[in-house]
Parts: C-alpha cells; sequence; structure tokens
C-alpha cells in the first residue's frame, strides 16, 4: 500500500537442500559468541518523523531483543520512494537483507532467493493469515509472500447528493448505477455522477473492479492472461455506451487519476465511486456524509472484491532461519499487527487481528471492507510479469473508452503474452 496498499514475502529453496544452506547456522551477522543479528529492511508508511514506522519497529525489536538474548535485529526504513532501489542495490552488492518487507515478492523467486513461508513461520503463526492472502502470496503452488497489511475496496456514495437526486439506497447492479447518474445529472447540477478514474495512476485497479463485476479479470481460472476476453470487452463497452458517452462520469476517464476521484469526493463534487479505507478520513476531512457498500456488478453486489496487500519476505542468503522464524512469531502476535493496522487505518491480514477490529464498535468505519477481506480478489502478485502487464495496462486500459474495446484489449493481451513468454 504505497499510497499506495495497501503491498512482503518469504521464501527459501526447493527441495532437500533446505536442510543444509537454509539451517540456522553461522553465516553472516554472526558473532563469536553466536549472536546472530538480522538485517531488516521496512518501508515506511508514515508521512513525517512523528508517525514514521521506525518508531513501529524500533518498539517491536527492543522488545523481541529483551526476550532473546542471543538475536539482534538492525532496523532501516525507507520510504516508499527509494526503498526498490536501496534493495536492488543491496541484492546486487551481495549485502543481503534477511527481511524484507515492502510492496512485491514475485521477482525475488524468480531470483531463488527466499524461504518458503512454511519454513520461516510456526504451523500457529502460518494458518493464521487469512486465507485468500495466503494464497495471493503463493508461486507454484508455493507460498512465499507473507501479508503485512492490506486493504480491500467499495464502493462509496455521498448521501446528502443521494438524498438530493431522489436516489432512495445504494446500486446493486450496474444498472442502479447508471440510473443513479442519470438523477443525479439532473437534480445535482456541477457534480459527477460517478467518478471513473482510468488514468495512469491506478487503471489496473478501477478496471479490474468493473471487470470483476461481469465475470471477468486479469486472469482466467488457469491463472493465464485473460485481458482480452469477451466479459472484459462488455464490461468496456458497457462503460463507453452508458456512462462515458451520456456524461454521466468525466469527459475522458483515460487521463483521470484516482487522487482526482478522491479529492473531488471528498469535496463532495462527486456522488460515488469505487474507494479503499484511505477514503474515509479524507472524506470525514471535507465533512462528506458519506456511506459505503460492496461494489455493483452486472447483476448484483460484488461478492469478491479487488484485494491489494504489501508483504514481507525473508531471505536465505545468510542461512538465519530459526532466527527469522523465532523474530516473524513474534512480529506476528496479534498485539503488535493491531498496533500496525491501527497506526496507519490499514486493514489486518490475520485471523485473530480481524477478529478484534472487528469486536466492540472500535472501528465501525471499517466493518464493510473488515466484511470483504476474507473473500477478496489479487492481481496475479505471483507472476514475475505482472509488474509488465500492470504498467501496460496503466497507459492504455482507458483508451479502450473511446476506441474499439476489442483491439485495446486485444493489444494488451499481446503485451501480456509475450512479457509472460519472456519470463
Amino acid at each position: 500500500m504505497n499510497r499506495h496498499v495497501l503491498t512482503l514475502a518469504t521464501v527459501c529453496a526447493v527441495g532437500a537442500l533446505t536442510l543444509t544452506a537454509c539451517g540456522s547456522g553461522g553465516g553472516e551477522g554472526t558473532s563469536s559468541d553466536g549472536t546472530v543479528t538480522l538485517k531488516l529492511v521496512a518501508a515506511d508508511y508514515g508521512d513525517k518523523a512523528s508517525n514514521s514506522s521506525k518508531l513501529y519497529w524500533d518498539d517491536v525489536v527492543k522488545r523481541f531483543q529483551a526476550a532473546n538474548a542471543k538475536i539482534k535485529v538492525d532496523v532501516q526504513v525507507v520510504n516508499w520512494n527509494d526503498i526498490d532501489k536501496k534493495v536492488k542495490t543491496m541484492i546486487q552488492s551481495g549485502n543481503m537483507p534477511d527481511v524484507l518487507q515492502t510492496g512485491g515478492y514475485a521477482d525475488k523467486v524468480a531470483d531463488d532467493l527466499l524461504y518458503p513461508a512454511q519454513d520461516v513461520l510456526s504451523p500457529a503463526t502460518h494458518t493464521n493469515f487469512i486465507d485468500a492472502f495466503s494464497k495471493a502470496g503463493q508461486v507454484e503452488g508455493v507460498q512465499y509472500g507473507i501479508p503485512f497489511v492490506s486493504s480491500t475496496r467499495a464502493f462509496f456514495y455521498n448521501k446528502a447528493i443521494f438524498a438530493k437526486a431522489g436516489v432512495a439506497e445504494p446500486p446493486k447492479t450496474w444498472a442502479d448505477v447508471q440510473a443513479a447518474a442519470k438523477l443525479v445529472k439532473a437534480k445535482v447540477p456541477g457534480v459527477t455522477p460517478y467518478a471513473l478514474p482510468l488514468g495512469p495512476e491506478e487503471a489496473q485497479g478501477e478496471s479490474m473492479m468493473w471487470e470483476l463485476g461481469n465475470g471477468g479479470g486479469v486472469t482466467d481460472s488457469s491463472g493465464a492472461y485473460a485481458l482480452d476476453s469477451q466479459a472484459n470487452v462488455e464490461t468496456f463497452d458497457w462503460l463507453r455506451t452508458q456512462l462515458v458517452d451520456q456524461k454521466l462520469t468525466y469527459a475522458n476517464p483515460a487521463t483521470t487519476d484516482r487522487k482526482t476521484a478522491f479529492a473531488d469526493f471528498a469535496a463532495g463534487k462527486a456522488a460515488m465511486l469505487n474507494g479503499h479505507p484511505s477514503l474515509i478520513q479524507m472524506s470525514k476531512d471535507g465533512k462528506v456524509d458519506y456511506g459505503v457498500a460492496p461494489i455493483p456488478g452486472r447483476t448484483g453486489a460484488l461478492a469478491s472484491t479487488l484485494g491489494v496487500a504489501d508483504w514481507m519476505m525473508a531471505f536465505k542468503d545468510n542461512g538465519h532461519k530459526e532466527q527469522i522464524k523465532k523474530f516473524l512469531d513474534f512480529v506476528y502476535s496479534k498485539e503488535n499487527t493491531v498496533e500496525f493496522d491501527e497506526m496507519y487505518n490499514l486493514m489486518p491480514v490475520t485471523k485473530d487481528s480481524l477478529a478484534q477490529m472487528q469486536s466492540g464498535g472500535k472501528h465501525k468505519d471499517l466493518e464493510p471492507f473488515f466484511a470483504l477481506l476474507p473473500q477478496a480478489t489479487f492481481y496475479p502478485l505471483g507472476d514475475t510479469s505482472w509488474d509488465a502487464v500492470s504498467a501496460e495496462i496503466k497507459k492504455t486500459v482507458g483508451t479502450a473508452l473511446t476506441n474499439d474495446a476489442s483491439e485495446v484489449l486485444g493489444d494488451l493481451q499481446k503485451k501480456a503474452e509475450d512479457a509472460a513468454a519472456d519470463q
């Protein structure tokens, strides 16, 4: 979630070599008295010194070291703009971290750098993750990505605008969205009825939410790219003819970014859109009387919405498997995970943290998102070609609303297949 999502992984070599090369013996970071120093590199979710993630990690490490005299943890917290470059330099120079928390893991798996999750997590910790997130951390059936924090998407609507327009309840179907948008356009001038952001900031997310609503998506049931499926083509044809051509959204969604749509909604200038939990505080700050509901689909509200996660991963180069396991088991205690989630208003990835945050009414604003978490659908995060494919989607998928959708999606499909073949 680099302003991102809400997006670490853990891995070890496959096969019998894990019995030796992935052991807990000496190696880099081991002192003469047997004390092991783990190198932790983590992304900074704060936006200033007073809420930097370093404060959280320093506290976690202090408590962990007090209980584990022979394990030290060296913490480096890096801002989101620099962390990928920093880690790449570390890897190229052979200065491997032991534990990394950042946005993606598949490229590390492809380079055979990581322990499988089951090698560096106790059974109790491993089975405590929400199943959908554990599955999203898999590559070819083996989990390497350890979910750290998450987010889901839901439908936001402005209650005051709906009341003025005479919209009685949040839409459940695409037809409902169109009907509500027409009422808003007719009765509340100056407001964008539906804020549709298909600009390059996060077009891969907005497009996937609409595709899921028609039984489509980025991949098919086998995991192969299916960007130009008939369901996806029909989705964009509907958006073009039923929303864009009828002037019920932005004049050119392909050049409109999510930040614009969110800002418009938080300023009372948009009636409805798909959003994630950060829009809650933005709406409150803008004094918007908002509601949250499941995302409308073609024939009914989505049972499974888009999920996004950031990941933890464990590197095997230094051979500190057992020490990493102790540290990660400590990190993923309910006390620590809930503290981080609440610090940044993020969503949990573990079952016990989800249960605690759902109880007591402390997080009522997040309850619609909590309900969607277990059924979340993810990008193909375990495919090393996804970053390249996602970049192409961001650049051009919005043009399917002004050009022939089958041609635009067909071109994206060819690029996706070529990217997959290159891996």
